[in-house]
C-alpha cells in the first residue's frame, strides 16, 4: 500500500516576507543597507539575512574583498514572499560595487522620503512590460526592429498614493561614461515627461563630467546631481543643495 505524501507549508513571519520582497525588488541587498532601512543594527540585520540563506531563501555572494556581502533572493525565496515576474539577480565582480551602492541608496532614500516607495530597475522593467508603456524610463529613439529603446534608471522614487504626482528617476553613476553616451542619456531625460525629474548620485570625479553633459543637454531643470557620499546615516536628511531636495520637490 502506498502511503499518501504530505506537503509541509512553511509560514514565514511578516518581517521575513518583507525582507525577501525588498531584496527581490532591489535585486541585491547588504546587511548594512537592511539595517539603514529598518533602523536596526548591522549585526541583527546580518543574522536575519544569514538565517534566510540557511533556509534556502537567499543566496550570499562576496566577490569584492573588503566590501559587504550581497544577498539575492532565490526562486524558493520568490515563492515564499509571493512575488511574480522577477528572476533571481546574478552578482559578479563586475556588478558588485554598483549593486552595493544601489542597495545603500535605496535604503537611504526610503528612510529620507517616507511618503515614497523605492523600486529597483528589475521591478520597473516588470511593471513596464506588464503595462506596455514607459512608466519611469527615458526614450533613446527607435531600435532597428522599430521598437522604442528605453534607458531605465537604477532606482525609482515613487510617490505613494494614486494622485501623488510623477516618480523621480534615480541613477547611481560610479564610473564615467563616454561623453557622447552620457550626453545622449541626459538629453533623453531632459525630454522625458513620465518622471518629475532625475536624481544622479555620483562620486566627485564622475559628477564633473556628468555636470558638463547636463549643461550641454540644457537639462539642469530636470537633472539634479548629488554627491554619492551625501547619503546620510539613519536619523539625518539626505544632504542636497539648499534650494532643492529632489527634482520637482523644491
Amino acid at each position: 500500500m502506498v502511503k499518501p505524501t504530505t506537503t509541509t507549508t512553511v509560514i514565514h513571519s511578516p518581517e521575513r516576507v518583507a525582507m525577501l520582497q525588498w531584496t527581490a525588488r532591489i535585486g541585491a541587498v547588504t546587511a548594512e543597507a537592511l539595517a539603514t532601512r529598518e533602523g536596526s543594527t548591522v549585526s541583527s540585520s546580518r543574522a536575519r539575512l544569514l538565517a534566510a540563506e540557511r533556509g534556502g531563501l537567499l543566496t550570499r555572494r562576496r566577490p569584492l574583498a573588503g566590501r559587504p556581502a550581497l544577498y539575492t533572493v532565490t526562486r524558493a525565496g520568490l515563492r515564499a514572499c509571493g512575488l511574480h515576474g522577477l528572476d533571481p539577480c546574478t552578482i559578479s565582480p563586475a556588478n558588485a560595487a554598483h549593486a552595493i551602492a544601489c542597495a545603500d541608496a535605496a535604503a537611504a532614500l526610503e528612510h529620507c522620503y517616507g511618503d515614497h516607495r523605492v523600486l529597483g530597475e528589475r521591478e520597473l522593467r516588470r511593471e513596464e512590460r506588464e503595462s506596455g508603456a514607459a512608466l519611469a524610463s527615458a526614450s533613446l529613439g527607435r531600435a532597428p526592429d522599430g521598437g522604442i529603446l528605453l534607458h531605465r534608471p537604477d532606482l525609482v522614487l515613487w510617490p505613494i498614493g494614486a494622485h501623488s504626482g510623477l516618480p523621480v528617476a534615480v541613477e547611481i553613476e560610479l564610473t564615467t561614461k563616454g561623453p557622447r553616451r552620457l550626453l545622449e542619456i541626459c538629453r533623453a531625460w531632459a525630454r522625458c515627461r513620465c518622471v518629475d525629474g532625475v536624481l544622479y548620485l555620483a562620486p566627485a570625479q564622475v559628477a564633473r563630467s556628468l555636470g558638463r553633459a547636463v549643461e550641454k543637454a540644457n537639462a539642469a531643470e530636470r537633472i539634479l546631481i548629488v554627491p554619492l557620499d551625501a547619503l546620510s546615516p539613519p536619523g539625518d536628511a539626505l544632504t542636497v543643495p539648499a534650494q532643492r531636495t529632489i527634482p520637482g520637490h523644491a
